[in-house]
């Protein structure tokens, strides 16, 4: 999905599979100073959609910024093992379009802010922290934050004044599974609950996880606030495992028509732009 100056941007397929692009569209909705293109990624077309975008705004010399819901192969932040640096390569095609300034929400890690050109971080986690702890009753005094690895402490630790727990975990690189995961922080006594802080879930497995270990560490109640969520989350065991109570989360990926009836108590979606601009 791309906005241009928040108008959803429409786009047809040809039979043979190429995209036609609605340049009236694009051309009538054009403003004066700098035009501003919201992209959601949901498959690798979306890519040439933007380049097509973009390079029609440039014809008619228009500065143009980006902002990214959730940046594509944000995972791929690496090579090892002869894997494919597909981050590095996405981020140099951005560049390649010359935007005045790119915003990206809740980058994986440093490695996606440092590649690209002009680039802004915005932590939307942060902003609705206060919201989730309202919903959920948190007792600052005795509740905790748990982040599942030191990538999450790094990004959200030193913004939060509460009790903290970190977990430090072995992956195997070449299958993604965890191998060991360890819970550093001091828990004084138990019947406490725990809000697990990080950036993305897929199938939630690391989560289930974490709360198996929170539960045995004296968790009463486990949420999970992330804030990209893959749509495989439906797919995991997370919710029929019963240690997560709720998962909040913002629709930079998932969309809340894809959430079933099922699971409308045991999710909640917060519109990401206003997660950015509401603090």
């Amino acid at each position: 999905m791309i906005k241009l100056n928040d108008v959803e941007l429409e786009f047809e397929t040809y039979p043979n599979g190429e995209t036609r692009v609605n340049g009236k569209q694009i051309y009538n909705n054009i403003k004066q100073g700098i035009n501003k293109i919201a992209f959601k990624y949901e498959n690798d077309d979306d890519l040439i959609k933007l380049l097509f975008v973009k390079s029609y705004l440039d014809e008619y010399k228009q500065l143009t910024s980006l902002l990214i819901y959730y940046m594509p192969y944000s995972r791929m932040d690496r090579t090892e093992n002869r894997s494919v640096f597909t981050l590095k390569y996405v981020c140099n095609l951005i560049n390649s379009l010359e935007f005045s300034g790119v915003d990206v929400v809740e980058p994986h890690s440093d490695v996606t802010p440092a590649l690209l050109d002009r680039c802004t971080s915005f932590y939307p986690t942060i902003n609705l922290l206060g919201q989730v702890m309202v919903e959920i009753d948190f007792d600052a005094n005795k509740d905790f934050i748990f982040f599942p690895d030191a990538g999450a402490s790094k990004r959200y630790s030193k913004e939060l004044d509460l009790h903290q727990l970190v977990g430090y975990k072995k992956r195997d690189f070449d299958t993604g599974e965890i191998t060991q995961l360890e819970v550093m922080g001091d828990i004084r006594e138990k019947g406490f609950k725990a809000i697990i802080i990080d950036d993305l879930c897929s199938y939630g497995g690391t989560f289930i996880r974490s709360a198996k270990k929170l539960k045995g560490l004296g968790a009463s109640e486990i949420y999970l606030l992330v804030a990209h969520c893959e749509e495989s989350i439906f797919k995991g065991d997370l919710f029929n495992s019963g240690l997560i109570a709720k998962v909040f989360t913002t629709n930079s990926i998932i969309r809340n028509s894809s959430v079933s009836e099922y699971y409308r108590e045991k999710i909640k979606i917060y519109d990401i732009e206003e997660s950015i601009y509401n603090k």
